[in-house]
Parts: structure tokens; sequence; C-alpha cells
């Protein structure tokens, strides 16, 4: 078990489930309609991601590499991805520029696929 990627990945996983139901309870009254799919994104990729490394991270001693930069760099794109777009749902929610979150999102969404694709080819080349 990789420890502090599996604490990371069960805390993210967590607050997906917190987020998820605030935004299906306190902030279905408040967003539009766009704003709240926006919300939802974020929500359902950091889930996925989450539970995903987790697993991943559970099973760290059974991968013939070491695993840990892989996951934390999961780890990175998810809280890149989902979090920026949890910052611009409230900043475009208060009539505010998005500003540099806006090319965030983008990158946390590459650094995720990217270090699923290492991940991958180590698969193959062990």
């Amino acid at each position: 078990m990789e420890k502090q990627s599996t604490i990371l990945a069960s805390l993210f996983l967590m607050l997906s489930i917190i987020l998820g139901a605030f935004g299906a309870h306190a902030l279905k009254a408040i967003l539009t309609v766009d704003l709240l799919q926006t919300f939802e994104v974020g929500v359902r990729y950091q889930s996925f991601l989450a539970l995903s490394t987790l697993v991943i991270s559970l099973h760290a001693d059974r991968f013939s590499f070491p695993i840990k930069r892989i996951t934390l760099a999961m780890l990175l794109g998810l809280f890149l991805f989902s979090f920026s777009i949890y910052g611009i749902v409230a900043l475009k929610h208060a009539g505010l520029s998005v500003g540099i979150l806006g090319p965030i999102t983008p990158i946390g969404g590459a650094i995720s696929i990217i270090s699923w694709c290492v991940f991958i080819f180590r698969l193959l080349k062990y």
C-alpha cells in the first residue's frame, strides 16, 4: 500500500461525496443550470479519479515498478482539474472574471491523462 496516496485519494473521494451532496441540495437552489452542470462535472471526475487512484494505491505492492510518483501525479491532476472547476463556478456565480483558473482546468486534465498514460505504459513494459 502506498500510504500517502491512499490517504489523499480517500480524502478526495470523501470530499467528492460531500461536494456532490452540497451541489445537489444547497447549490441547486442558487446556481444556474449551466453552472450546476459544470460543478457536477468537477464532482464526477473527482470521484472517478479519486476512486481509481485509491484502488491503485491500495495495490501498489503488486506492481513491479514504483507507483508513488504516478499516483501523486494522478492526484495533482485531479486537484487542478476539479478544484479549478469549482473555483470557476464560484467566480462566474459571483459575476467575476475566471482569470487564471480557465487555463488551470485543461492543465489538470492533461496531467491526469499523462499520468494514466505513464501508468499504462509501465504496465505494458514490466
